[in-house]
């Protein structure tokens, strides 16, 4: 009996306790950066010095590291990087480090599932680089990641931890999609998806409609199959009082829309518009 009663007192214990939140001892954190016109998403785990030696010590020299604590530190790029002098695909990696007296290793491996190194396999690496470390004056308690050195489209990745700065430059290859951009735009002039969305907004939210009107007419011009911008210009025509051609154009849309593969609901909705017009 006594034997019970100390197993359930146990089971209640254990029960209560994992319901209580404690503090961490290394802090988990995310960081946001946008560097050109794209985000870097860093999560990671804070271990704090604690009087204790850090590298050398607790984090061996020459010998692979989580760079952080906990789950492996995570790196998440929304657009293709040049990471450290190396090119990089867009999406998330594990961020490993080899810290070194005079050298230090970086990694970055696509298995991001990671709790310490004892799993980690090199051929899942995609980067491997050398940086040199430096020593710093400033003393840093708790392991910290964030960015600084900002240019148009690069920024500096800082890991520092006790007296320990390594810096890797992370650069954005977004320039060259905002030049053809702008090469695009400034060449070719706005294209029929952009004066369709305008006179979209122009006709839902102003009281332009002539000008919504005028833009609906240059972007079907531009893409004359697009049957739903034939449905906008139909309602622009009704809220500009021209109901009888508004009506001619609902029904040609939904003879356009019929010989899709898909109408994408825009004969019902020139249905519907018909039967408001007609209903007034």
């Amino acid at each position: 009996m006594k034997k019970i009663i100390l197993l359930s007192a146990v089971f209640c214990y254990s029960y209560l306790t994992a319901q209580i939140k404690t503090p961490q001892p290394s802090p988990t954190a995310t960081i946001v950066q946008k560097i050109g016109i794209s985000n870097v998403t860093i999560d990671y785990s804070r271990p704090g010095v604690k009087k204790r030696e850090i590298f050398g010590g607790l984090v061996a020299f020459n010998k692979i590291w989580r760079t952080g604590a906990n789950k492996a530190t995570k790196i998440t790029f929304e657009e293709n990087c040049v990471f450290g002098g190396s090119k990089v695909k867009k999406g998330s990696y594990s961020l490993f480090t080899i810290p070194g007296e005079k050298e230090w290793t970086v990694l970055l491996n696509k298995e991001t599932e990671l709790w310490g190194s004892g799993d980690y396999n090199e051929d899942n690496e995609v980067v491997r680089i050398s940086v040199v470390p430096k020593e710093t004056k400033d003393f840093t308690e708790s392991f910290t990641i964030d960015f600084g050195n900002f240019k148009s489209f690069s920024a500096v990745l800082s890991l520092k931890w006790a007296n320990t700065l390594v810096n890797i430059e992370i650069e954005s290859m977004s320039a060259k999609k905002v030049q053809n951009d702008f090469l695009e735009l400034l060449t070719k002039g706005p294209s029929a998806n952009d004066y369709y969305n305008g006179a979209k907004f122009f006709t839902d939210n102003t009281s332009e409609h002539e000008m919504a009107l005028e833009w609906i007419d240059i972007a079907i011009e531009k893409k004359p199959e697009a049957f739903w911008m034939m449905y906008h210009k139909a309602r622009i025509l009704s809220n500009l009082g021209n109901n009888k051609e508004a009506v001619i154009i609902a029904e040609e849309t939904i003879s356009m829309a019929s010989e899709a593969k898909d109408d994408y609901g825009y004969i019902l909705r020139c249905k519907n518009l018909i039967n408001d017009i007609k209903s007034k």
